[in-house]
């Protein structure tokens, strides 16, 4: 773990999307947070909870990260497939953001399938708590959990840009 006077290091990337900047912070080629608006006052302020004291320092636009992002936001739905992820977490946590990476591109599941997967059935509430706390969105993808009647629940994203992920990937139909 690189370590200065003033904390942990990780490098900060911009990544523009079709659904809004993005912030990234990665360490030796790790990504360890994303964050949807682009300004990273959320995923920075996530970094200094789990690390204590962070510097961020900008990162190149072509770093492999970046690069898998806008493969991604570019058609290549599976670019992301490969993208070493530290999300921290519970082990409750890791186990509910492994099952939601184990999904493809263009399918969806419910929190309770998740909850099944992560070895207890009914913790549907827990999912979505876990759910929520991820620090990487998309690259371990929340947005393709789904209520248990298929509808579009919960994203701290917002729906549309949950629904609009969706669609990207071929899981909703356009309109």
């Amino acid at each position: 773990m690189t370590r200065t006077s003033t904390g942990t290091v990780f490098e900060k990337l911009t990544v523009d999307s079709p659904i809004g900047p993005l912030s990234v912070a990665v360490r030796d080629g790790v990504l360890y947070a994303l964050e949807l608006n682009g300004r990273g006052s959320l995923m920075e302020a996530r970094l200094r909870r789990r690390f204590g004291a962070v510097e961020l320092t900008p990162g190149p636009a072509r770093h492999p990260a970046a690069q898998a992002l806008r493969a991604y936001f570019a058609g290549k739905v599976d670019a992301l497939d490969g993208l070493e992820a530290e999300p921290g977490g519970t082990a409750f946590q890791r186990s509910v953001w492994d099952a939601m990476r184990a999904i493809p591109p263009g399918e969806t599941r419910t929190y309770r399938d998740l909850a099944v997967i992560a070895g207890n059935g009914r913790a549907v509430r827990a999912v979505g708590q876990a759910s929520g706390a991820n620090p990487v969105g998309i690259v371990i993808p929340c947005h393709r959990v789904v209520g248990s009647d298929g509808t579009l629940t919960g994203y701290g994203g917002g729906l549309e840009r949950k629904r609009w992920l969706l669609r990207h990937e071929g899981a909703l139909a356009s309109g």
